[in-house]
């Protein structure tokens, strides 16, 4: 068989799983150092529409073997990410997707003369006894038969918007009156960045001679549960009781918010995984510096960059009926026309939100908003929540909520030139996130965030020179097509935000906000 020999400096990679935390990344970071990715994921067609270019679709299942034939051919190196952490069976279990979606894809990459296997596996995966570890265990024996090179790399809990631990952790901490702590809350954790363990698996996509080997990696800190807990509530300024969980009981609340369709701060699976502690044994190298050449992001620094790096929470992730509003007002004669009004809004929307929204509560919000910024506000009674502006332009502010907050959906802000004057709206378009925030928000929750919008309006106009403003105001439930047509929207828009991040971090720059 002839192997796929690489380019002098490019290599076309193999990507297993690209849109978790840590395969987003991984692209990225493999992009930045000129390689080219062929991404295999189900839903790759989408998922390649966030990066500027260098991303090849593979649209598969590892339930079906034959969508995968082919997906190796050119390329040189495999990286293989998909994996699972907690079941959902019968299609998602730790035996089909950890062991035999690695047997699957080894057998793929032998087939299509790739010549290096990277294989994601995690901190204790040799000495756990959870399920996860066990498969995690049983997977890395599969990879100890591929016929050419191969690595192991197993990192601690990696964190990052969208992980499966410390962003919903992060969420409580913000939103929730108390913490709960599981256990004694002293277990042990050594949380890695993700865009550190991204940086050290694309260094060895691009060290061949580093085969043969199990690298174990994590950050550079050790912490416990309760020590963690502690920085977030540092960071944020919420400092709200930790209350310690039985772990029998966290195991049953767990199953209860499960079935609910309620996030939770960790899967079932991984209550077994604190138990055993996830850290780089004492003495053992972190070979995420010594091998790989990465110097670790301090905990704290990942934590002020990661509070401000949740993922976005789009309309379709919510439950419910899509729901628009409308909140309008026309201001004749305008002190402002609709260009300058805009400007104003960029540099006062935080000011002009009501008093019963705290609108800086972090002290991290920026003072003009542009494309890209992250907002944190306060709300009565559901504590910190976040949205990010993903368009500032033409006249249009666009924020869309984050994970954690209680509604999934968008919100806009339009000004427009009427005859005469100027014209001032805000378009809603939004569901309840979860089956209690749906419970919560549509008695209660939706009067708020009425009367924050109606005040809003006619704070604008009172700033343009009207001194009655006369607010008008439409809500409907969107039918099953144009729900759709929105949910799409939001899709798109979001991908181009995404793109265009990639875009700057593969340019090694960021772009200044203007």
């Amino acid at each position: 068989m002839a192997f796929n020999l690489p380019l002098p400096g490019h290599m076309k990679v193999l990507v297993t799983g690209g849109s978790g935390v840590v395969g987003q990344s991984a692209v990225t970071a493999l992009l930045k150092r000129g390689h080219t990715v062929r991404l295999l994921c189900r839903g790759a067609a989408t998922d390649v529409r966030g990066w500027p270019g260098g991303v090849e679709a593979w649209p598969c299942d590892l339930a079906s073997p034959a969508s995968l034939v082919g997906a190796a051919d050119e390329c040189q190196a495999v990286l293989h990410l998909i994996g699972i952490v907690d079941e959902d069976p019968p299609e998602s279990t730790f035996s089909r997707i950890n062991v035999e979606g690695t047997r699957v894809m080894l057998a793929e990459a032998a087939r299509g003369g790739a010549t290096r296997f990277i294989y994601v596996s995690s901190l204790g995966a040799d000495s756990g006894s959870s399920a996860y570890h066990r498969s995690k265990a049983a997977a890395e024996d599969l990879v100890r038969t591929f016929p050419r090179e191969w690595l192991i790399v197993r990192p601690g809990a990696v964190y990052g918007p969208g992980d499966e631990h410390l962003s919903l952790m992060l969420r409580m901490v913000r939103t929730m009156p108390v913490v709960p702590a599981v256990g004694n809350g002293n277990q042990r954790m050594q949380p890695i960045w993700h865009e550190d363990l991204a940086s050290g698996l694309a260094a060895a996509v691009d060290q061949p001679g580093l085969s043969h080997r199990i690298l174990e990696v994590g950050g550079r800190e050790v912490v416990t549960q309760h020590e963690l807990i502690e920085r977030m509530q540092a960071l944020t300024g919420r400092h709200v009781p930790m209350v310690p969980v039985p772990e029998f009981l966290a195991g049953l609340g767990l199953r209860a918010m499960k079935a609910a369709g309620i996030g939770a701060p960790i899967a079932e699976s991984q209550l077994e995984m604190l138990r055993e502690e996830i850290v780089i044994e004492a003495g053992k190298p972190n070979a995420l510096v010594e091998d790989l050449g990465v110097n670790p992001t301090p905990l704290d620094q990942g934590l002020r960059r990661f509070l401000d790096q949740q993922e976005i929470q789009l309309p379709d992730e919510g439950v419910g009926s899509l729901q628009q509003k409308t909140f309008a007002v026309d201001v004749r004669p305008s002190a402002y026309d609709a260009s300058r009004l805009f400007e104003y809004l960029r540099d006062h929307l935080l000011d002009l939100m009501p008093a019963l929204v705290d609108s800086n509560p972090e002290q991290s919000n920026p003072s003009r908003i542009y494309e890209g910024a992250t907002l944190t506000l306060a709300l009565p009674v559901r504590g910190h929540v976040q949205v990010r502006a993903v368009e500032v332009a033409n006249g249009r502010i666009t924020l869309m909520t984050m994970a954690g907050h209680p509604l999934a959906g968008a919100v806009r802000f339009v000004t427009l030139p009427i005859d005469g004057g100027v014209h001032f709206e805000v378009q809603v378009y939004d569901r309840p996130a979860n089956v209690i925030d749906w419970m919560l928000m549509r008695p209660v929750g939706d009067r708020l965030q009425e009367s924050t919008w109606h005040q809003l309006c006619e704070s604008v106009a009172r700033v343009a020179g009207e001194v009655h403003p006369d607010v008008k105001r439409i809500v409907r439930e969107l039918e099953p097509d144009s729900a759709h047509k929105v949910e799409e929207w939001a899709k798109d828009i979001a991908l181009r935000g995404r793109r265009n991040e990639a875009a700057e971090s593969i340019k090694g720059e960021r772009s200044a906000p203007t």
